[in-house]
């Protein structure tokens, strides 16, 4: 054998050397990737996101994920106290097993709140008063954009019940062109400051374009379809609740879908 078919077979060996070992170290025996290999030196493989998917449960306290809600069942038809009135709901009737977070005001703004309804996705509805919110509305923007849904609470918390009917309607009115003003929306669901209204109260909320008066469900014990009002500190409270959510097979849906 010449000199130059000589040099090429040693070429060729050596190459053929270089890719075994090359796979030897990027390949176990059981054929699976090796994870260092398939990373620049030094560099560590990403690490799995320990507050998303299926682990967000975990840092709030939860001993397993939350279960979607069903699908919602057809909106039930609910009786009012006159034409033209929108309807007063202080629960849902559903045979659904689901139940409804809701929360007042604005006053308390903690930043682990929007975290908790991004990681568990949940369907909040937050009930908002402008002169309560202040300067906070960048609060509710992040978690309107997290999947919670904002609602009307009036311009300034008064009890409307006995008002005139101008008064009410500039309340609610009022409040319905504040939240289209920050957030481009015109809510649907209105609730009275208090819990207290009267037939004033309806019309005025109907005439402003709200299609309900919300209420919440009284009582401790939580079954389908009640309409809860979370207080704070809403971050506690929420995890206690969701807790007990899970222990009686329930599930969080969201308001709208259902009025």
């Amino acid at each position: 054998m010449t000199a130059r078919p000589l040099a090429a077979a040693a070429l060729a060996a050596a190459l053929l050397a270089a890719t075994v070992t090359g796979c030897a170290q990027s390949v176990d025996p059981g054929g699976r990737l090796d994870r260092k290999a398939a990373h620049p030196a030094g560099q560590a493989p990403p690490a799995e996101s320990p507050a998303g998917g299926t682990q967000a449960y975990r840092r709030w306290g939860l001993p397993s994920p939350l279960p979607p809600a069903p699908p919602p069942s057809p909106r039930p038809r609910l009786r009012t106290a006159g034409p033209g009135l929108p309807p007063v709901v202080d629960h849902i009737p559903t045979r659904d097993k689901v139940v409804f977070l809701t929360y007042g005001d604005g006053a308390e703004r903690d930043p682990r709140f929007v975290d908790m309804v991004r990681e568990l996705r949940l369907p909040v509805s937050m009930f908002l008063t402008d002169s309560v919110v202040g300067p906070g509305y960048a609060h509710f923007a992040r978690l309107r954009e997290v999947g919670a849904n904002v609602q009307n609470h009036t311009l300034d918390h008064p009890a409307l019940r006995g008002m005139p009917y101008a008064g009410q309607r500039a309340e609610i009115c009022g409040q319905q062109d504040k939240l289209r003003e920050r957030f481009g929306i015109r809510p649907r669901l209105f609730r009275p400051p208090h819990g207290t209204y009267d037939t004033t109260t309806l019309r005025a909320a109907g005439d402003c374009g709200l299609s309900a008066v919300v209420l919440w469900t009284e009582g401790e014990r939580l079954r389908p379809g009640n309409i809860v009002l979370v207080g704070p500190p809403q971050v506690e409270r929420t995890m206690r609740l969701l807790r007990e959510v899970q222990e009686k097979g329930l599930s969080v849906a969201r308001l709208t879908d259902y009025l």
